[in-house]
């Protein structure tokens, strides 16, 4: 049967919504899924601001107790997958501002995305790529990352001052130069926050970077007026709401502030969560769908 001119035309215009639509999802979706059955459906409990903010659902006794063959040592073996392992190097980086050591898995050149997961106090490079502590969170990030092209990097920060965050700077631009124009995440938890915001006011630092997020760790009010701040970096908080080192509220009060200001951001509050519960809980990929697309 022919198809007239006015009918090929509709199928054209049809067409082309159906592929800007696709082309839209998978935009939407820069990660593909990974365990998302275990680890991305949680509970909200409260939605605001569009969804930006969410508070949601943690309970010790499921989260914890139910998730780990061993609590808070030895997750159950349905949420890891140890085949990413194969693409797992130590190595002692010959940056500027000396030696770094670093676990990094994953390729080294061309990567798609760099994460780069910085530790707080006490810890080192082995906390990041601990497959079975923190309920195999960060085994669902190093498999995200390979899976998808990217590298993840997990530094041993050699201090929470001026010399640790001239460290990372520099690890950040090895991560940019091994992979021009894509784009560099860091993610610090608790103390290693004081990283995070310390590079929020290196310029040149910032262009290379496409967001931060910020797992359970203290607050900078003077973030407000920082080079990341006037380069719209966008930011991802989590917390748990009972945090008894950096309070919770004082992170929902900088939230608040950029968000009303129009400033790209987003929060998920755990409900009765620890100072710890962030790194065991948060959604990843959520995070860094959010961030690679915020930009």
């Amino acid at each position: 049967m022919q198809m007239s001119t006015a009918h090929f035309r509709k199928a054209a215009i049809l067409s082309g919504l159906l592929g800007a639509l696709a082309a839209g999802q998978a935009k939407a979706e820069a990660l593909q899924p990974f365990k998302d059955a275990l680890f991305s459906q949680s509970i909200v409990l409260e939605s605001r601001d569009g969804g930006d903010f969410e508070v949601v659902d943690y309970q010790e006794l499921r989260d914890i107790n139910g998730r780990d063959q061993i609590p808070e040592r030895r997750v159950k073996s349905k949420y890891v997958d140890l085949g990413v392992k194969r693409q797992q190097a130590s190595e002692t980086l010959p940056l500027p501002s000396g030696n770094l050591e670093v676990a990094r898995v994953g390729k080294a050149d061309g990567a798609a995305f760099t994460v780069i997961f910085i530790h707080g106090r006490g810890g080192d490079r082995r906390l990041g790529i601990n497959d079975f502590s923190f309920g195999g969170n960060f085994n669902r990030l190093k498999n995200l990352a390979v899976r998808n092209g990217g590298v993840y990097y997990a530094p041993s920060v050699p201090s929470f001052d001026a010399a640790g965050v001239t460290a990372i700077s520099g690890l950040i631009a090895h991560a940019a130069a091994r992979a021009p124009g894509r784009p560099v995440v860091l993610a610090c938890a608790s103390m290693g926050s004081f990283i995070c915001w310390g590079l929020a006011r290196n310029a040149q630092t910032v262009s290379q970077l496409a967001g931060l997020a910020i797992l359970g760790g203290a607050t900078d009010p003077s973030f407000v007026g920082s080079a990341a701040h006037k380069a719209r970096l966008p930011v991802f908080f989590t917390h748990g709401s009972r945090d008894s080192v950096y309070a919770s509220s004082d992170q929902v009060a900088l939230y608040d502030r950029l968000h009303k200001a129009g400033y790209p951001t987003r929060f998920s509050l755990f409900e009765t969560g620890a100072h710890g519960t962030p790194v065991r809980m948060s959604d990843w990929r959520s995070i860094l769908n959010w961030l690679l697309m915020a930009r």
